[in-house]
């Protein structure tokens, strides 16, 4: 049986952390910034306003992470949530632990305060995308666009 467990991340956890960020961004071929990515994360980490990141913990090992990163939204009638970034490294992949910790996700978000999730799944990740679809969410007729600033 799995033992899962979820901590909020500290200062102290920031370098592992961004080891498995580069890991994440790698898997797409996504650019990491280290220095760029550890100044974000210290800032995220030290504000709890802007949103939390988990630890998540298998057997005592860490397992991966996740960020929830708050925002607002007038359509869904208040604060709403981007599921911004889900990892589990290879060896815990393929167990359930990312079922469980989309769980813990929808069973903490309304102490939260959210009112809705949001998340993107790559087009080329079956497991994740039929993972979200078992947890409710669905694709609507909106496409997610980005402008950077």
């Amino acid at each position: 049986m799995l033992k899962i467990s979820y901590r909020i991340a500290g200062v102290g956890d920031v370098m592992e952390i961004l080891s498995m960020m580069e890991d994440f961004n790698a898997i797409d071929h996504y650019p990491f910034d280290r220095d760029k990515a550890e100044s974000n994360l210290r800032e995220f980490i030290q504000n709890p306003e802007l949103g939390r990141l988990w630890l998540i913990e298998e057997s005592d090992k860490i397992a991966g992470y996740m960020v929830l990163a708050f925002g607002y939204s007038f359509e869904y009638g208040g604060r709403d949530a981007f599921i911004d970034e889900l990892f589990l490294r290879d060896d815990h992949r393929g167990k359930g632990i990312g079922d469980h910790a989309m769980d813990f996700l929808l069973q903490n978000s309304p102490e939260l305060g959210i009112k809705a999730l949001h998340l993107e799944v790559e087009s080329h990740n079956p497991y994740a995308h039929r993972l979200y679809l078992k947890k409710g969410f669905r694709s609507g007729n909106r496409m997610l666009m980005t402008r950077r600033v």
